[in-house]
């Protein structure tokens, strides 16, 4: 099962509907400063990569105050840095199984901000392609 999931872009919780295609973003979200982890998204990477909780801790998140993690981030063309399991060139989560909890629930509301952007700014450029910048 984790292959066939291993692709896919991030999604959303069961509970929205949406109106957004992630297939069709850059992802946005994934270039967020601080994509905060919990102890239960630790304990899943952790399984996910078949390594100790404190391996993973150490190799995949960046300490934050009050003992916070935060998902390590890598360089990206588009949005300068994005999370370390986005995949730059195929522009999808390559954990999508693994990924934490701010990712499985993002975004909170039917209509993604960006989504709706990134769709005017494809039309008025008359490019179904185009990325939008936002540097």
């Amino acid at each position: 099962m984790r292959e066939s999931l291993r692709g896919r872009v991030l999604g959303t919780t069961a509970k929205v509907r949406t109106s957004y295609n992630c297939a069709k973003c850059p992802g946005y979200c994934c270039s967020y400063p601080i994509i905060p982890l919990n102890k239960r998204d630790l304990t899943r990477l952790a399984r996910y990569f078949g390594l100790s909780e404190r391996e993973t801790k150490k190799k995949y998140t960046v300490p934050r105050e009050n003992e916070d993690m935060t998902m390590r981030r890598k360089a990206d063309k588009h949005f300068g840095r994005i999370c370390q399991f986005f995949h730059t060139e195929n522009r999808n989560c390559t954990i999508y199984e693994a990924r934490p909890l701010a990712c499985r629930g993002y975004p909170e509301t039917p209509r993604c901000g960006y989504y709706e952007f990134l769709k005017f700014e494809r039309k008025l450029q008359e490019d179904k392609d185009m990325v939008a910048h936002t540097l």
